[in-house]
């Protein structure tokens, strides 16, 4: 059993960011990245990601505490060589990857798909899986540069066209081409009846 975590207090919006670790990737999806960390900053919201502080990860954190905004990174034991903690910010560190995640939408109330690899698909559609057993109402946004989720949202209209997903399901979440898009979906969900900051988190 894990023992009790401790996490400074934030009343306000918290934006999840799933995103890549990898530094071999193309320079524009670095650049979004680090777009989300200073626009989350500038609307006063807090960025909660994995903890690290290489690729996509390590941008977006950067930015946002540059930019004066809070963060908070969560991530197991066993990654911190592996994807570098960044300890500048708000980090705690977990035993493992279920902890992890459990605590990353526990902290949230919406979520960024930015571009990534395995890890970053599988938190994306644990937290779609949850959404489709009605478990949360969370706004949950797929950060589509360059494309870069299409072969993912073939899959699901696939998934609805063999009678395994209902339609309505693909309502499920926002594709947005921009960080500026992106941020506007988050908006407009919290404000149409997004889970409110903070005050009522759904139970799985």
């Amino acid at each position: 059993m894990s023992s009790p975590v401790t996490i400074q207090p934030f009343d306000g919006l918290s934006v999840c960011l799933f995103c890549g670790s990898s530094e071999t990737v193309r320079p524009e999806y670095l650049e979004a990245a680090r777009e989300v960390g200073r626009e989350t900053a500038k609307a006063g919201w807090r960025l909660v990601y994995g903890g690290g502080g290489v690729g996509l990860m390590g941008a977006s954190a950067r930015a946002a505490h540059e930019a004066g905004g809070r963060v908070l990174g969560i991530m197991p034991g066993f990654l911190r060589s592996r994807e570098r903690l960044f300890d500048d910010v708000e980090t705690l560190v977990v035993t493992s990857m279920h902890e992890r995640k459990t605590l990353m939408y526990d902290q949230s109330d919406a979520f960024i798909v930015a571009p990534g690899g395995v890890g970053t698909l599988e938190e994306a559609i644990e937290i779609l899986s949850w959404k489709r057993l009605d478990l949360h109402h969370k706004p949950v946004v797929f950060l589509n540069l360059n494309g870069f989720w299409d072969a993912l949202m073939a899959v699901m209209r696939h998934s609805v066209e063999e009678g395994m997903t209902p339609a309505s399901f693909l309502q499920a979440w926002v594709i947005c081409d921009t960080v500026e898009d992106a941020m506007t979906a988050i908006q407009q969900a919290v404000r149409d009846g997004g889970d409110a900051p903070h005050l009522q988190h759904d139970q799985r």
